[in-house]
């Protein structure tokens, strides 16, 4: 077989479409989230080039980047079809993103200071003022292009890739594992589905978010299996993680993102 026979393989692959993306995206933040902060590629030093005392300002990008061209490549395998339950969608990712603001917003009500230990961490209540600044930068710039590419990731990418595995791929596979589980439509509600689905998610952000990623994940599965529509999903995502943005550079909250 040659190698354009195998691309074209691996490209026709629809579980490797909802997969792979997922995958890869995640191997960007092996760094950050196993080597303290990517410390191999960091240089906290007053003569470094920005690239190296801010390795996300471009490992980011990059990650952004890779995971578009992956969507490209495998894009006839998505069901990403506009209708009018994408609106519904866009209120619930409002909704959901209120919920996982909630607990730092109550560490600014309560007047808590320093950074809690015990169960007001894993809740949430937290400052969460350590994270990507695009601020960091005196260009003006440089500036908007760290902040552009930051929402084009959160908001873009993140979402795609993201629905297309969770709510694409996973609620499916986990109904019929042995079987063809493309046969299930988009959406098929189960308890296996729900708890797998969810959990998943919530631990595969910081113990941090984990109240807020299963609230949210929740609130998501009720979306895909209400609407039956991953592009719900994704404009869920994206309307949350827009807003979220927002909050974080409002509030300085840049450990949100």
């Amino acid at each position: 077989m040659s190698t354009r026979e195998k691309i074209q393989r691996w490209q026709n692959d629809r579980t490797l479409a909802h997969v792979v993306p997922l995958a890869v995206f995640m191997l960007f933040l092996m760094p950050f989230m196993f080597f303290d902060g990517a410390k191999w590629f960091r240089w906290e030093h007053p003569s470094a080039p920005w690239w190296q005392q801010w390795p996300e300002q471009w490992l980011y990008p990059l990650q952004s980047f890779v995971g578009l061209a992956l969507l490209i490549f495998f894009r006839k395998h998505y069901e990403l079809k506009w209708s009018k339950s994408v609106w519904f969608g866009a209120l619930m990712g409002a909704v959901g993103i209120g919920f996982w603001l909630l607990p730092t917003t109550l560490y600014d009500w309560l007047g808590i200071d320093g950074k809690p230990e015990g169960v007001l961490k894993y809740l949430g209540v937290m400052p969460r003022t350590e994270g990507f600044d695009p601020g960091v930068f005196d260009s003006p710039a440089a500036y908007w292009a760290s902040l552009i590419l930051r929402f084009f990731r959160a908001v873009v990418i993140v979402s795609l890739v993201e629905e297309i595995f969770w709510r694409g791929f996973l609620m499916r596979f986990l109904l019929d594992r042995d079987g063809d589980y493309w046969k299930i439509p988009f959406g098929q509600p189960a308890w296996i589905s729900y708890l797998v689905t969810t959990g998943a998610f919530m631990l595969a952000h910081a113990p941090v978010d984990y109240l807020g990623a299963f609230i949210y994940g929740s609130l998501t599965y009720f979306v895909a299996v209400r609407t039956k529509s991953l592009m719900a999903c994704v404009v869920m995502h994206g309307v949350a993680n827009l807003l979220m943005g927002c909050y974080a550079l409002a509030y300085a909250k840049y450990g949100l993102w």
